[in-house]
């Protein structure tokens, strides 16, 4: 039975028509999915699913998508963003000239107010749901995600009771109380260009909100998968940030608020 897919003309060009008729017909899909916008389950024998392709330089990486949540696109993204941008992408992953491709993490951030230098401070943590490989690698280097980090100017975090520095050029984009994207600078010298960014804008808490009018600015704090974990509460947060940095497993980087 064919699957409930959506394949947009923008994707079909980019995949080609066979391809494109191989996923209708249910070949290179699969059924079950996180999808790419709100990272819930979604099944593609049960609900209307989009396709969406990230297209970078070199590398296209094909996910999945309820159709309600966002629909079948082409996403131009930079090459060294595939590998951190955020997305859930489960089933055919390919490259374009090498064959298949490893798993993509998602990148999971939480915000919360830590207290540094006798201040709450709007913070933000980034960690993803899995190793993230260096691009154009197989993944068989291990999880590069904070020596990445440390290439494009993020410190190392060995005391939460430091305020980390200023990253030149990185931004977070806040607009109407919610947060939209982390944004870095471009590779071409033009616009920023999305880091992380929301499909669903998410909402912060009143308290972070009031921080971050207050200091203009946002600390970005990052750590490998399953350093952090989703914590209930900000004290088990600061607690789960300290053992990251008395481990040296925590980088981070101070960035102006972008937006309102």
């Amino acid at each position: 039975m064919p699957r409930m897919l959506d394949v947009s003309q923008d994707v079909r060009a980019e995949i080609g028509d066979d391809e494109a008729d191989r996923l209708l017909v249910g070949d290179n899909a699969p059924g079950s999915y996180d999808c790419t916008s709100c990272r819930t389950p979604g099944d593609s024998d049960q609900e209307r699913t989009s396709t969406v392709l990230f297209v970078g330089d070199e590398t296209a990486v094909l996910a999945f998508a309820h159709a309600t949540c966002i629909p079948s696109q082409v996403v131009r993204v930079a090459e060294d963003q595939l590998q951190g941008a955020v997305r859930s992408i489960t089933g055919s992953e390919r490259n374009n000239t090498e064959g298949l491709m490893p798993e993509q993490a998602v990148l999971g951030i939480t915000s919360g107010l830590v207290l540094i230098e006798d201040d709450l401070r709007p913070a933000l943590v980034v960690e993803p749901t899995g190793p993230v490989a260096r691009p154009g690698t197989d993944g068989s280097g291990g999880d590069e995600f904070l020596q990445l980090l440390l290439e494009q100017g993020f410190r190392p975090a060995p005391d939460m009771n430091r305020l980390p520095e200023v990253l030149p050029g990185w931004s977070v984009l806040l607009a109407v109380g919610r947060l939209h994207a982390v944004l870095q600078p471009s590779a071409g010298g033009g616009n920023p260009v999305a880091w992380w960014q929301a499909h669903q804008p998410l909402q912060v808490t009143e308290g972070w909100r009031a921080a971050v009018n207050k200091s203009q600015q946002v600390l970005v704090f990052a750590a490998p998968a399953g350093t952090i974990g989703q914590q209930p509460r900000e004290d088990l947060l600061r607690d789960a940030l300290e053992k990251a940095a008395a481990n040296g497993v925590l980088v981070a980087a101070a960035m102006p608020l972008a937006g309102t």
